[in-house]
Formats: structure tokens, sequence, C-alpha cells
């Protein structure tokens, strides 16, 4: 498509997806993203599989069978493991992807997968359930890291007008990945007591692929133009991703946001906190994280085979079950790749979140009745598959598309670091208070979750912005009154929208 000219200045047009930004895309979630919805799933079906070999390994070793709680605590550990690594992971994303770039981390993070691959598909032969709980934690860094490099890598490369569509292909990997782990954890396929070790070290294929493909495809254009200075390598970089040589108006717009950062440098966390400039941008994203997984996703997730034996759904037939809603999390996330540049973050945010909190009331009242109504059941079985219908439109995918557009360019690395880390930490949170929570409270623990979704909401509602085909410096202006900060735009305002801008007129922001 030819420019256009409007005032005598030529006019940005969209970007398109091109071969080379679609691979880039596919190649960044696979390898990463979908390691880390797969290992969330992995363990879950051939469990018992795993504790009989926990148990016989500890019996041939000490001559007497594990006890109860023993097996259970060490159990609960390797489970466990993997957010702990994942958190631990999130606080490496930050000097990582300042000194090896966004692509160069997403490399060097499959040590973490292709590593504990090996070390959990020899676990059978080695006779030691040590190695899996090791390897747990390693991969959970995997994840980690993953989490938040991928959509920042992925919301660096793409036009501002593909941006939020690209940002939720990871959440679509990471559901495919629950998907397939489901699929082969069935009993006739790999979860069984021959086929689980195979299983858990399939995770290094995804992270192997990446490895070899990966580095044909370009670095983040903005990583470095801002952060390295080099305009030469930036440039062909943005030539091979937007499929045209004329890429001015988007070097411009860096170089624009480069001016308006070079009193700040590389920020680090603490020094993220201080900045007045970006002080609801990072409370935001902060709720959202913590929003996403205090919802209950994974206390819905963790209670659906109770909800499916209660409405009469066979043992047997409850695995089918399982994979069934988790079709239904990778259809809801596809759709809602296909539709965020339409209907825009905020208004899936809010939808998603408003779901979820009626799903959750809905299901706290059938979980209830259950007992009393014979065809309660049903509805709580439907409850389920709305609530998950809900966060995969929102909660899921939307909160790390907004992160990446509520932050600049040094900014970024440090705020994805605090986001990583609620996010994990809140994760593990749900994973260890929600048995006793459902021990104390029954179904009524399924209101808590609904008053967070609630809070969420009301939050979003209030304070966070739309984001959609906006630039980064055109977000940070539209966060700048609460922030109390002044913006000084040259002329007192930005250009009309598609049109170049004058390096003098460069965005700076002064704190009051």
């Amino acid at each position: 498509m030819a420019d256009t000219e409007e005032w005598g200045k030529p006019v940005e047009r969209k970007g398109r997806l091109t071969v080379v930004l679609a691979l880039a895309t596919l190649i960044a979630a696979f390898g990463s993203s979908f390691q880390y919805g797969y290992n969330v799933s992995a363990v879950n079906s051939p469990s018992q599989f795993m504790q009989q070999f926990y148990n016989t390994t500890y019996t041939e070793r000490y001559h007497s069978p594990m006890e109860e709680n023993i097996l259970t605590l060490l159990w609960s550990i390797s489970v466990s493991m993997f957010p702990l690594g994942g958190f631990f992971g999130s606080l490496m994303v930050a000097p990582l992807a300042n000194k090896l770039g966004r692509k160069g981390t997403l490399l060097f993070n499959n040590i973490f997968s292709i590593v504990p691959a090996i070390m959990m598909g020899v676990s059978e032969i080695a006779k030691s359930y040590e190695i899996i709980i090791v390897a747990r934690f390693i991969v959970g860094i995997c994840a980690g890291l993953s989490s938040t490099v991928v959509p920042m890598y992925l919301g660096e490369i793409a036009p501002k007008n593909l941006r939020g569509a690209l940002c939720i292909v990871p959440e679509l990997f990471i559901t495919f990945g629950i998907l397939c782990a489901q699929v082969l954890g069935l009993r006739n396929i790999l979860g069984n007591s021959t086929g689980w070790t195979l299983m858990l070290g399939l995770t290094g294929i995804p992270a192997a692929i990446q490895l070899l493909l990966l580095p044909f495809f370009p670095e983040s254009p903005r990583y470095m133009l801002i952060q390295n200075g080099d305009e030469q390598k930036t440039t062909k970089a943005l030539q091979r991703l937007r499929g045209w040589d004329d890429v001015d108006s988007e070097l411009l717009e860096m170089r624009q946001e480069d001016q308006s950062e070079k009193a700040e440098g590389h920020l680090s966390v603490f020094s993220l906190l201080a900045q007045r400039s970006l002080r609801w941008q990072l409370i935001s994203i902060v709720v959202m994280m913590m929003g996403q997984q205090l919802s209950g996703v994974n206390a819905i997730y963790y209670y659906a085979d109770i909800i499916y034996s209660s409405a009469g759904v066979r043992e047997s037939d409850i695995q089918y079950v399982t994979v069934g809603t988790g079709a239904v999390n990778v259809f809801m996330s596809v759709i809602a790749v296909f539709i965020v540049e339409a209907s825009g973050r905020r208004l899936l945010l809010l939808c998603g979140f408003g779901i979820c909190c009626g799903a959750s009331v809905l299901l706290t009242v059938a979980l209830n009745l259950q007992e009393t109504v014979t065809w309660m059941p049903y509805v709580s079985i439907a409850s389920v598959i709305i609530y998950i219908i809900g966060h995969g439109m929102g909660p899921s995918p939307i909160p790390p598309v907004v992160g990446t557009e509520m932050f600049r360019q040094t900014a970024r690395p440090a705020a994805f670091m605090v986001a990583g880390s609620v996010h994990w930490l809140s994760n593990f949170v749900v994973g260890l208070i929600f048995p006793f929570l459902e021990r104390g409270l029954g179904p009524y623990s399924f209101i808590i979750f609904a008053v967070i979704c609630l809070v969420t909401l009301i939050y979003i509602w209030l304070v966070v912005p739309e984001t959609k085909e906006k630039t980064f410096l055109e977000v940070f202006q539209m966060f700048a009154k609460s922030n109390k900060v002044e913006l000084n735009l040259g002329d007192g305002d930005l250009p009309p929208k598609g049109l170049k801008e004058s390096p003098e007129d460069a965005l700076k922001a002064t704190p009051f």
C-alpha cells in the first residue's frame, strides 16, 4: 500500500502480518509459551503412577514403605516447585532482557527447558524422585522467564495495529500446551506407568526447535535502537519485519521515545517504583496480574473433577471431560486473537472478569444445592465452562498485552519483572491455600474469588484506559494526568494521527 500525502507529510501506513513476523511470533510462542502450559498440566494425569514411583524408590532404598504424610509432602513439593521456579525466573527478566536482548534471553532460556527435560526423562532409570523435584524447579524458571519475555518481544516487533493480536498468541500457546498435556496424559496414551517419563521429557522438544530456528529472525528493533543505539541493524530488522523499505516513520517514533527516556536510563525495579510518571501504570499491571491469578482459575481446575464426579460423570470418563474444557480454553484464546483489535483490550477485560464473577456466584449456589436438586449438578458443569470462557476471553490473555503497551522501552524489563513476580507468587498462594479454603468454607470459597473478580473489574473500569492502536508515547500521555506529570510536546500536542513528527517535537515528561 503506497503512502499518501497529508499536509505535506507522509502518512504512516499500517503494518501487515508478513511471513517473517508471523514465523517469529509462532517460533517464540511455541518454543517458550507452549512449555509453560504443558508443564502446568503434565504432572496431573500421571500423578498416581509418579507417586507409586516415589514409594517404590523409597522402599528400595530404605527397605520400608513411605509413610503417607511423607509421600503427600514430597508430591506437594514436586508440584509447587514449578510456580516457585517461575517466581525466581521472573526475577531474572530485567537483567537478562537488558543484557542479552529479548531474542537472546529466549535463546538462553532454552537451557532451563532442555536440561530438566533430560533429567525428568531419565529419573525412573536413575531411581531418583529428587531429580524430578529439582527439574520441576528448573523448568519453572523457564516458564517464569518465558511468560514475561515472550509478550515483551512480540510487543516490540509488532506494528501497533497488530500488537494486541500478536501479544495474545503466547496465551494461545499456553492453553494449547495445557490441552496437549491433557491429551497425552490419557491412560491409553502416556498417562500410565510406562509412559509418564516420556511425557515429562517431551517438554524439551519445543525448546530444541526454538534453539535451532529463532536465531534466523530479528532481535527487537526497539531494543537495538533505544538500548544498543544501533540504527543500521534496527533499520534492517524493521524492513524484514514490515516487508517494505520505508520504515522512517517508525524509526522516528522510536527516536522520540529514546529522547524522552534519556534522562531515565535503564530502570531497575527500585528506580521504577520511584518514578512518578509510571506510578499508575505499575499499580495497574500489579492489580491485573493479581486479579488474573487470584480470580480462582486454578481452583476451578482443581475442583472440576469433583464437580464432574458429583454430576454423575463416570470416573473413567472425567479425563475426557477435562480435555473438553481444555479445548474450550484454547478456542477462547483463538477468538481473543481475532477480536482484540476490533473490540479493544479494556472491553475484553471488563467482560471477562464480569463473566468470571457471575460464574463463581452461580457455581457457589449450584454446589450448595447439588445434593437436593437433581438437575443442579449440570448447572455446576455449566458454571465451570462459563467461567473458563470468561477467563479465556480477558483475564488470561489481555494483562500481558496491556502491560507491554503501558511501559516504555527502558522501564519495560523492570515492569515485567514486577508483573511476573506478582503473577507467580499469586499462583503459588492459590495453590497453597485453596485446599484449606475448600476444607473450611466448602463451595463458599468461590465467593472470595467472585469478590476479587469484582474488585479487579471496578479498578479496570475506573483506571485502565484503552490502549488499542496507540504508540507507547501516546499511552504514556494518557496516564500523565493520573501520574501528575507535565508533558512538553513542542507545539503543545502530538501531531495528527498517522503523521510524522519532527525530532524537535519529541515527548518529554517533567514531574511537577
